[in-house]
């Protein structure tokens, strides 16, 4: 493993806390360094560029004062005169005049010891400025040619910069240890903000943990406000858990309504074989009864495991199929007249539309077929049912009408629930098991369509099946 692998690998180990502290720090000591890096480069070249200017002004006021002495000046008169270039001079500069051989022979303001070297490019007129050492220091060095009288020489102006490398070297040393407390600083508050920050994760982890070692026994303790992303993974997680509840507490009643439907027809299966056992196998009349209410339950129950399987069954929607609802609708009604001789069924549309919904054909007919079979198993009189298809914008509208007994108000809003039964006598009667709404509800809604009803109790009920048209379905 390289460096860098295990670099990675320990970074990764570490927690949130400590990386969000951790990178804050690095940003932040990042941003600091570039900032005093160019602060500090900027303020080198300014204060070097501001001592050469004083250097070159010093030079210049010296050699305006030569030029306007003229050839009167003697040596003897600037040994008397001194007290003329220490006002010219600044005090920590070191002005000196040398012969043709670099020889000193006049030195004022003396703070530097050692006589810089005369180079080689001395202009006649003017001067040069040169970035020298001079014991030991860094200093600005200017020279300019000298004539007095008789004498040629040099005048050379030594300018140590003393001040301004203390000055650096000092600003250096603060920027150094503002950066260690800003790094030190940063990583601390960086942590404390994380801390502050990611507590409502540590809540949720916890909430988390509590639910996976004691389900859904306790109600979930997530009741902080926010309007940031923690505060909307927190609102997703408690949607989430809420379906979860939900599902898990359907699950349960599920089994139970499933136990408790199942065991009426093997009760009934287990007194009749029971029956025949004792004494009933030798009574003809007994045995037919006994075997015929046996296949009746027997079928019961192999409806009812069917429709749970429906329910149970998730698959994907096929976007490619559809059903023209109209041939569907026919072939239906067609089947159920077979049936159910005495019932009598309308169907009504415009030959004029296209009927293609955005549903398998299977679907489509099992909805059709159990509005239907609730349509003429729930009537007191002559069955009679209207189907009516209709178009609009985005959908295709199927009524289906009855005469039936209808649906009290109160029960209407719980017809679509597994094993409900508005009339738990008269569904018994005629082996309903109440799930064929819930089945309905549970395709409709699955092929992106929705479902209603209006009924009026002892007048009749209708059905109202909203599907999308064939181009409609995503």
């Amino acid at each position: 493993m390289t460096w860098k692998d295990k670099i990675m690998d320990k970074w990764t180990k570490q927690s949130l806390k400590k990386k969000w502290a951790l990178t804050s720090a690095f940003v932040i000591f990042i941003s600091y360094l570039l900032i005093c890096t160019v602060l500090y480069i900027s303020l080198h070249s300014w204060l070097y560029s501001d001592e050469e200017q004083a250097v070159q002004r010093s030079m210049s006021d010296l050699t305006t004062f030569f030029e306007g002495q003229g050839h009167r000046l003697s040596l003897d008169d600037l040994e008397r005169n001194d007290n003329l270039i220490n006002a010219i001079v600044d005090k920590k500069e070191t002005a000196r005049i040398l012969n043709k051989d670099g020889v000193e022979i006049l030195r004022i303001n003396n703070t530097a010891t050692s006589i810089p070297p005369v180079p080689e490019n001395v202009p006649d007129s003017g001067y040069t400025v040169e970035h020298v050492k001079v014991d030991g220091q860094a200093s600005y060095v200017a020279i300019a040619k000298l004539n007095l009288g008789q004498f040629s020489g040099y005048i050379q102006l030594t300018h140590p910069l003393t001040t301004l490398v203390s000055l650096m070297r000092y600003l250096l040393t603060a920027m150094i240890l503002m950066g260690i407390g800003a790094l030190i600083a940063s990583a601390a508050i960086g942590y404390t903000l994380a801390t502050r920050l990611l507590k409502p994760l540590d809540t949720l982890t916890s909430e988390m943990n509590r639910v996976a070692d004691k389900g859904f026994d306790v109600q979930i303790q997530l009741n902080d406000v926010r309007h940031d992303e923690i505060g909307e993974l927190i609102s997703v997680y408690k949607r989430m858990m809420g379906q979860l509840e939900e599902s898990f507490l359907q699950q349960q009643r599920f089994i139970s309504d499933a136990s408790h439907e199942l065991r009426t027809p093997i009760q009934v299966l287990e007194g009749h074989l029971k029956l025949l056992q004792r004494w009933g196998k030798d009574d003809a009349a007994i045995m037919e009864e006994s075997l015929s209410t046996s296949l009746a339950e027997v079928a019961r129950m192999r409806s009812l495991i069917e429709e749970l399987l429906d329910l149970a069954r998730r698959e994907t929607v096929d976007q490619t199929k559809y059903v023209d609802l109209v041939e569907a609708t026919r072939a239906i009604a067609r089947e159920t007249e077979q049936l159910h001789p005495q019932a009598k069924i309308i169907i009504e549309y415009d030959k004029n539309n296209p009927f293609f919904a955005a549903i398998s054909e299977d679907a489509y007919n099992q909805i059709v077929r159990n509005l239907l079979q609730n349509a003429i198993r729930y009537t007191e009189k002559i069955p009679n049912v209207r189907i009516c298809l209709t178009n609009e914008a985005q959908y295709h509208r199927i009524e289906v009408e009855d005469n039936g007994i209808g649906i009290q108000k109160d029960a209407i809003p719980q017809i679509f629930n597994r094993f409900f039964r508005a009339d738990e006598a008269r569904s018994r009667e005629h082996g309903g098991t109440g799930l064929g709404l819930a089945i309905v509800k549970m395709l409709v809604e699955k092929y992106n369509g929705k479902i209603s009803v209006d009924s009026d109790y002892g007048k009749g009920t209708k059905f109202t099946i909203l599907l999308p048209v064939k181009s409609q379905l995503k």
